[in-house]
């Protein structure tokens, strides 16, 4: 057998052996209640306050290989650790504790033909593989929602934040243990081979679904690869359209907070198509580029603003996650549904209109995710939504649809309970 096949092959037993340790410690998480999760979770939290010394420290010697390795200051940022963010991380495990459990919750209940009570509950999805970048807080996060969704998760974390996601891992386990949950529940992958993903991502069968949260790289690697259900999106490109009954001082306010809030979240908005009747186009595009944004236009768009730059056709189908936005002029409704239709990544689309009839056809014809009226397109977001939490955003027309939250985490089971019923 070649090295290569060899290393393969290393990998996938221990991928193996890791899920055959989760499954059998997700069977643990199904027995408890809500109460006993809630206890786990604050154990969790306690022990990552107890161990901040460690982390901090472990975190400073990431840092300084990303200094020597050339990680930018965004980058840099991402990776930072302080008592602050520690404490923050903490309160965010205690707040997943506290949210309620999904599991169990009857969905509905109906009565058969045959005379036989059904029900329909939520049950956890089982072992759940989590591959991100270089976030650490991701690993306390991860844990927190997967555990109390009654999931076990493989985690596995970006090379930049190796020390502190083995020092925030060990805390957790040494929190659960405390609490009676198996370690094995929340298991942090030793090795950062990146074949070792690939094997993650070949685990039919021993992992129930993967979920990447990281760059488009990393996105599209799993999901050219799985074999695995994988819960994710690639890009966030995101639309807002301005009607032409659209409110001038809310198209500029909810404008320039979709652009400019935060240029670097999925939830940004990319991509503005102002409609040719709308009145005040030249007063929301010189919001934006007086904001520091810069603008990429068509023809028409040009015409608005000589600041605006010429769109190619690459623009409108490109994630900037930066202070530059593409900006159209559309023919009313239908010209606008069309542009979406044809460039939208189907994470978040927005519509700004005074007109009800026209904000109806809107939410019915575009198929997004998440679809807005006259709100800003920041608010993408679980906690924004009121889920407390999210593990992401999915743009997928399966399973779970926009933020992923405690009840994403979990699918369904038919529960039957007879009366003596036989079949004729």
């Amino acid at each position: 057998m070649s090295t290569q096949l060899q290393t393969a092959a290393n990998h996938d037993e221990t991928i193996a052996a890791l899920a055959k340790a989760g499954r059998a410690a997700q069977r643990h998480l199904a027995r408890l209640d809500g109460p006993a999760k809630e206890a786990a979770l604050r154990s969790a939290a306690a022990a990552l306050r107890a161990h901040m010394p460690r982390i901090l420290e472990a975190n400073a010697r990431d840092i300084a290989a990303g200094e020597t390795n050339g990680l930018t200051p965004a980058m840099l940022d991402r990776l930072r650790l302080d008592e602050k963010r520690l404490e923050s991380i903490a309160s965010a495990v205690e707040a997943v504790a506290s949210l309620p459990d999904p599991v169990g919750q009857v969905i509905d209940r109906n009565t058969a033909p045959a005379g036989m009570e059904l029900s329909r509950v939520r049950i956890p999805i089982g072992l759940i593989g989590i591959i991100y970048e270089s976030r650490p807080n991701v690993t306390a996060d991860a844990a927190a929602l997967c555990l109390r969704s009654g999931n076990a998760v493989l985690l596995r974390g970006g090379s930049e934040a190796v020390n502190s996601n083995r020092a925030i891992h060990a805390a957790l386990a040494e929190g659960l243990a405390a609490a009676g949950v198996p370690a094995e529940a929340v298991q942090l992958l030793p090795t950062q081979d990146r074949e070792a993903v690939g094997a993650m991502l070949r685990a039919a069968g021993l992992i129930d679904m993967i979920v990447p949260r990281g760059g488009k790289g990393l996105v599209e690697r799993v999901q050219n690869d799985a074999r695995v259900p994988v819960l994710a999106h690639l890009d966030g490109i995101c639309h807002t359209y301005v009607h032409s009954s659209a409110d001038p001082a809310m198209a500029t306010t909810l404008a320039l907070n979709a652009k400019m809030r935060r240029t670097g979240i999925c939830g940004a908005m990319e991509t503005l198509l102002l409609d040719a009747n709308f009145p005040a186009s030249g007063q929301v595009v010189g919001a934006l580029l007086d904001a520091g944004c810069e603008l990429r236009g068509d023809a028409r768009a040009q015409a608005i603003d000589p600041r605006i730059g010429r769109a190619s056709a690459n623009d409108w189908d490109t994630e900037y996650l930066d202070a530059v936005l593409s900006v159209a002029v559309v023919d009313g409704l239908d010209a606008a549904l069309d542009h979406i239709e044809r460039h939208s990544s189907g994470h978040t689309d927005a519509i700004l209109t005074s007109d009800a009839d026209v904000a109806e056809r809107f939410l019915a014809e575009v198929d997004s995710a998440i679809v807005m009226v006259n709100a800003s397109t920041q608010f993408a977001d679980g906690g924004e939504f009121g889920l407390g939490a999210e593990i992401g955003i999915a743009t997928g027309r399966l399973h779970a649809r926009g933020p992923v939250a405690l009840e994403g985490l979990t699918t369904y089971k038919w529960q039957v309970r007879g009366h003596g019923e036989a079949r004729a």
